[in-house]
């Protein structure tokens, strides 16, 4: 039996389980908390966090699992718990308001708002006692109530500010003076790349100093712009963050998957939690690597994180879990570091190769223990040591193996085991991707089988979606990412499964965002449904975080959609987003990333590709694990006149495949082979670029 239970036993996300038993009385986020912080005229104390984090773990054992804490809590304020994946919308508020009021921010997140829910003061980790220029949290907590007590009128009128200053920041990095021809204009992609490269860590890849973080979005671009420029300064760069990450501790070199960014800038010592998303999108920049230089090493790479994937954060019913903690057994990284001499005992023969090849020393590669990683290149290596490249790969494919089952005796971090529609969206296109660029079946079937899980489990009314799954059960109202995410996954699975079923939906969901979440304003799109009332006000999301901008996304997929359905008005307002946001994406591309992508796409031409013919999925499988960026493609044995790119193209008698290469539906001859398309693309291409 617990000595405490409160209201969030009642509650699904395992972030907030892990807090039920708390002395303070915790609700979560909603109407009962909020009536009574007016009632009993309270501030509200509003904690976010999520399952994964490391300083959550660290505040919750050391300020509210502590009595005393909770008392001064549990009298003076109606506290609230909010898992920042399960309600992104209340974060991203509260984050803006203690990023505007401290300059900096992160998790946990502790901010204090009046009772109609306006922020008035916050920060993130508070010590237990004073330190690290800290308050303590005691010292927070009495400080607020007593302000609140006795200058109240103050602290409201503060709030009255913040939110007005939080109102009028949701249009940064707008622009509706910004002119079409001079954003769409060749100059503009040239100086983003310019830009990009100028936080460039040109020694171990990535971008701006530790702690470090993928930032796919902008190797994706760099990948893109070399192969349609030949610029080798790009491709080195983007090549060099892929290699550096897959060489280093972020990524787990006996599991697979990679953990979230790295606390150096050699990628070495990662914080070690692992995220459905993060692993989504680095399967994503790796398919595109690898069909651009075919190094079996990605190939390698993709299906050793696709198999993480699946073991560790699969449904049985094909949904994907959100994350892996950093934590086991209280401490970070216990789960995932080594010591020599266990090294040693578990492998056997061959241990000493094994351990130069992978850095694992006695005296330890991090905090007397060794993370995992690779100094030299497997075929440098393998000289070395004067053995061949396949026995040095038997040494380490074995050794892995017996290391992984060791593991896996080890006590586990913690599962957060809800479902996201925005996250599995992305992991549904990451195996799309995969599919395309390894021609692996399994990954289409994953993708499919996924899919058919979302629309099942998420659906809500007609074409409206929830955000989270768990326990048979779908919670809150899904948002724009989700929207966004979701549209650009069935986009994907279209394209490598010749199914347009999945196009339609799209549509559909697509027509559903522009009545739901148009800002009539503007452009763009809110991050909430219009519907949704338990919120200070209602923002728009316009530049990457950790994942994609849905604004961005919803852009990109406006685009897309267009081109398949022929709708030049989704078109017209693709281009009306990327008008607004432009300068800022130019100036600031590792902000602005996917946004950029978006604009090269529109500035460069969408190769719009066509297979008609009995032969179509022969052609379609080699067209795909060829590197085509920019490009849209479909794939029937017969016309298909609802499709623009499918309608009124005839198929020969003799059963011979066409091949057309379209831009703005204007086709150019039919070729019969993929190499004829390949060089028709590439040579399109090359008149783009003069």
């Amino acid at each position: 039996m617990h000595p405490y239970t409160n209201k969030l036993i009642a509650e699904t996300s395992p972030y907030l389980l892990q807090h039920a038993h708390n002395p303070v009385d915790w609700y979560p986020w909603g109407e009962e908390a909020f009536a009574l912080a007016k009632k009993e005229d309270k501030p509200m104390m509003v904690s976010i966090g999520y399952a994964a984090c490391h300083w959550c773990h660290v505040m919750e054992r050391e300020s509210f699992e502590n009595v005393e804490v909770a008392h001064i809590m549990n009298e003076n304020f109606i506290n609230i718990k909010v898992d920042r994946e399960e309600r992104p919308d209340v974060d991203h508020i509260y984050m803006d308001a203690v990023q505007a009021m401290t300059g900096s921010g992160g998790w946990p997140l502790n901010v204090f708002l009046t009772p109609d829910g306006k922020p008035f003061y916050g920060g993130t980790y508070f010590p237990p006692q004073r330190a690290f220029n800290r308050s303590s949290w005691s010292e927070v907590l009495q400080a607020v109530a007593k302000a609140y007590k006795e200058k109240k009128d103050e602290l409201e009128s503060q709030a009255e500010n913040l939110t007005a200053h939080l109102r009028a920041s949701n249009g940064f990095g707008i622009n509706s003076e910004a002119a079409a021809d001079t954003i769409f204009d060749p100059e503009k992609i040239t100086e983003a790349f310019k830009n990009c490269m100028k936080n460039a860590d040109r020694q171990w890849g990535g971008f701006g100093a530790a702690p470090k973080f993928p930032q796919t979005f902008t190797i994706t671009f760099l990948l893109r712009y070399a192969y349609f420029t030949q610029n080798q300064e790009a491709l080195q760069q983007a090549l060099l963050s892929i290699n550096k990450m897959i060489q280093g501790g972020i990524y787990d070199h006996i599991g697979g998957g990679f953990a979230r960014y790295s606390t150096d800038k050699e990628w070495l010592a990662p914080h070690f939690e692992k995220m459905l998303y993060d692993n989504a999108l680095l399967v994503s920049v790796l398919a595109e690597a690898y069909q651009l230089t075919h190094n079996k090493e990605y190939e390698e790479v993709i299906e050793a994180t696709l198999k993480f994937v699946e073991r560790e954060l699969m449904h049985p019913e094909g949904g994907f879990y959100s994350a892996l903690d950093a934590d086991s057994e209280g401490e970070e990284g216990k789960f995932y570091v080594w010591s020599y001499e266990e090294v040693k005992e578990t492998i056997g023969g061959g241990y000493e190769i094994f351990c130069q090849y992978f850095d694992i020393t006695p005296a330890g590669n991090w905090e007397h223990k060794n993370i995992l990683r690779i100094l030299k290149p497997l075929a440098s290596f393998a000289e070395e040591q004067a053995i061949t490249v396949d026995e040095l790969k038997s040494i380490i494919n074995q050794g892995k193996e017996k290391l992984l089952q060791k593991r896996s005796i080890r006590p586990r971090p913690l599962l957060d085991d809800k479902i996201l529609l925005s996250w599995n969206a992305l992991m549904n296109t990451a195996y799309s991707k995969a599919y395309e660029a390894t021609g692996n079946e399994r990954y289409k079937q994953v993708a499919e089988a996924n899919m058919n899980f979302l629309l099942q489990k998420f659906t809500n009314v007609g074409d409206s979606f929830f955000h989270s799954w768990k326990s048979d059960k779908a919670r809150h109202p899904a948002f724009l990412d989700d929207y966004s995410y979701l549209i650009s996954a069935l986009i994907s699975l279209a394209q490598v499964t010749y199914n347009y079923q999945y196009l339609q939906k799209a549509k559909e969901i697509l027509n559903t965002v522009l009545v739901n979440f148009a800002d009539t304003s503007s452009p763009f799109f809110f991050y909430t449904h219009m519907h949704q009332k338990d919120i200070l006000l209602r923002k728009k999301e316009i530049y990457d975080g950790a994942t994609p901008s849905g604004n961005a996304v919803m852009a990109l997929n406006l685009y897309q959609l267009s081109i398949f359905f022929d709708e030049p008005v989704w078109r017209s307002k693709a281009a009306d987003m990327l008008i607004s946001i432009g300068d800022a994406t130019v100036k600031y591309p590792t902000s602005f990333g996917v946004w950029l992508a978006l604009l090269f796409e529109m500035v460069q031409g969408t190769n719009e590709i066509a297979v008609l013919g009995s032969q179509y999925i022969t052609y379609i499988k080699e067209i795909f694990q060829e590197y085509i960026p920019h490009k849209v493609v479909m794939a029937a044995a017969q016309p298909l006149n609802e499709y623009p790119l499918l309608k009124d193209k005839p198929v020969d008698s003799t059963e011979q495949t066409w091949l057309y290469l379209c831009k703005d539906y204007a086709c150019l001859q039919p070729v019969t082979r993929v190499n004829d398309l390949l060089k028709l693309v590439t040579s399109n291409n090359l008149k783009n670029i003069q």
